[in-house]
């Protein structure tokens, strides 16, 4: 399980989520097949991951993130990446495209 934090152009919002598979979730968000939130202030850089052993224990530390006032968010995530660069940038999506009749994928 992954527990990740993603931003926009402008650093202006944090979202916070969880997912089983972070190559799959980003490729989600990049694409814009994401409703909500994320769509909405269009965030798409992957700024924070972490992986988690058990999913109790993502989604335990997912809510404790999303509490996070936005500059305690922001020490947590400059302590590993100071530019706020796009973790998943360079990242290669394979075979995975956008369907011709989108629905949500399963799982989270």
């Amino acid at each position: 399980m992954y527990v990740y934090i993603l931003t926009n152009i402008h650093n202006t919002v944090f979202y916070t989520g969880v997912t089983n598979n972070i190559l799959r979730r980003m490729f989600e968000h990049k694409s814009g097949l994401i409703n909500g939130f994320s769509s909405k202030y269009q965030c798409t850089l992957l700024v924070w991951y972490t992986e988690i052993s058990g999913e109790t224990e993502a989604i335990i530390l997912e809510k404790r993130l999303k509490k996070y006032s936005r500059s305690r968010k922001l020490r947590l995530i400059t302590k590993d990446n100071p530019e706020l660069i796009d973790l998943a940038g360079d990242w290669e999506f394979g075979d995975l495209t956008v369907p011709v009749e989108y629905t949500h994928f399963t799982g989270k």
